[in-house]
């Protein structure tokens, strides 16, 4: 049978140089996907919705707690059944070995020939439970090792959030893993050298078939255009996605901006045109603001009806570092910057050199925020670190003077070059643990995802994962 959606957005601007009206991607459109810009001078709250559905749809994070609208009349355990499709049954990964070398490390790159067997990082984690089954879904930056290609958007997919399978090629049927995302062909694009994930924000409804859930990807697009300047106030060298050159860099890194895409099975997207004649969300900031090099790692949280909360990185030229800065939408398309919050630490910290990555998730214990980072050293060495907030506004403080993981310390182990692109998944149950997903890189350059569990709820001490305890 096939699915067609109509999503139909209010008011968002069409580029003069839009295409026919139509959201296109670089590659076929699959049969799933039917989608149409439609016009409006009416501004209607909720900006989206699938024909035959109300307007008010639900938000749901990364497990089952679904935020709900107060006058919506939706279910709020309709993201239970996300996704009710089969695992892929091909490219099944081999289990990774335990040893000391690989600890932590639950996806390596992919094998000879794949879309991501160069170079992988950045993962954005979803989990979703229902009384049937658990599963995981990763979308993850990648590139091929064969040429110096732009970098895509893959998904991986789990049934613990520990053994992954992915795709070795396109993604092209509604239960395949693989390649889902590849940079724009628009000349005039922002995104025309390649696209990173940043976040996966879920609307969904009881009043339509799971299957047929929204997915929302904000994810940074990387242009042509190349920052000179950048490398030359750096002490160590930098590449896209930021990486330290000790550890593998070209020294190359390009202008980014904030992208939206959608999708209706977390597989074929369709790109959103933002605001900005490139199709980007926004704008950097003019000359002279914290935020005019680049945008980049754009993470989103719902707050509240009418309140989503983006955190994104740049550098700060004329403080010299890294630092992180907040943008608020009430519709998810329309952003407002309140600036940065976040900059670097102490002196001869880890993250002196500032920080980046953010990753934001509410505290459902406390009700508080927690921010997991990726703290950069002066010598462009990489840590993990974490800071908190009570209303996930400006009041952000670090929480421990050293990082909650550091990299590899056995020589030779797969992340001895550095840890950094946190992702934090709360597992809420019996144990209530915290998970964290985050990039590593070797001495020697080659990239992976690892994991590290806390020790029960305490999200400050993690510890590198090592197999299931029985």
């Amino acid at each position: 049978m096939e699915l067609t959606a109509t999503i139909t957005i209010f008011p968002t601007k069409i580029s003069s140089r839009s295409r026919n009206n139509q959201i296109i991607t670089p590659f076929k459109r699959s049969k799933f996907y039917k989608t149409h810009f439609i016009k409006s001078s009416n501004v209607c709250k909720k900006p989206i919705f699938i024909t035959k559905c109300s307007t008010n749809p639900l938000i749901s994070d990364d497990k089952d707690n679904v935020i709900q609208d107060q006058d919506s009349s939706f279910s709020p355990n309709s993201s239970h059944d996300i996704e009710n499709q089969k695992i892929p049954n091909s490219n099944i990964e081999k289990p990774v070995s335990n040893s000391s070398f690989s600890r932590g490390l639950v996806l390596d790159l992919g094998t000879e020939g794949a879309w991501d067997n160069g170079y992988i990082g950045s993962p954005v984690i979803k989990r979703f439970l229902s009384d049937e089954e658990e599963r995981w879904y990763m979308w993850y930056y990648g590139r091929s090792g064969e040429n110096s290609g732009s970098g895509c958007i893959g998904l991986a997919v789990s049934s613990n959030g520990v053994h992954w399978e992915r795709g070795k090629g396109v993604a092209s049927s509604g239960s395949d893993a693989g390649l889902v995302l590849k940079s724009s062909n628009d000349w005039w694009a922002f995104d025309t050298n390649g696209v990173m994930p940043g976040a996966v924000v879920i609307m969904s409804s009881s009043k339509i078939r799971a299957s047929n859930a929204v997915y929302w990807m904000y994810y940074t697009g990387f242009s042509n255009e190349k920052i000179e300047s950048l490398n030359d106030s750096l002490e160590f060298s930098l590449e896209n996605p930021e990486n330290g050159g000790k550890m593998g860099g070209f020294g190359k890194i390009c202008r980014s901006l904030p992208g939206l895409a959608m999708s209706q099975d977390g597989r074929h997207w369709a790109r959103i045109e933002g605001e900005h004649h490139s199709g980007a969300l926004f704008d950097l900031g003019a000359e002279g603001e914290w935020d005019s090099m680049f945008i980049s790692s754009p993470q989103v949280v719902f707050h509240s009806s009418g309140d989503l909360r983006m955190y994104y990185h740049s550098f700060d030229m004329e403080k010299g570092h890294f630092g992180i800065g907040m943008a608020r939408s009430r519709d998810g398309m329309r952003w407002v910057k309140l600036g940065k919050i976040m900059g670097g630490g102490r002196s001869g910290s880890f993250d002196e050199y500032g920080v980046m990555n953010p990753c934001v998730v509410k505290n459902k214990t406390d009700g508080g925020y927690v921010m997991v980072y990726e703290g950069v050293s002066v010598d462009g060495t990489r840590s993990i670190g974490l800071a908190q907030s009570l209303d996930g506004l400006k009041e952000w403080r670090r929480v421990e003077d050293e990082p909650i993981l550091k990299q590899g310390e056995e020589n030779g182990c797969w992340d001895d070059g550095g840890v950094g692109s946190p992702c934090l998944v709360h597992m809420e149950g019996e144990k209530d643990e915290w998970r964290l997903y985050y990039k590593g890189i070797g001495q020697n350059g080659h990239s992976g995802i690892g994991m590290a569990v806390s020790e029960g709820n305490d999200v400050k001490n993690f510890r590198r994962w090592t197999g299931f305890h029985l």
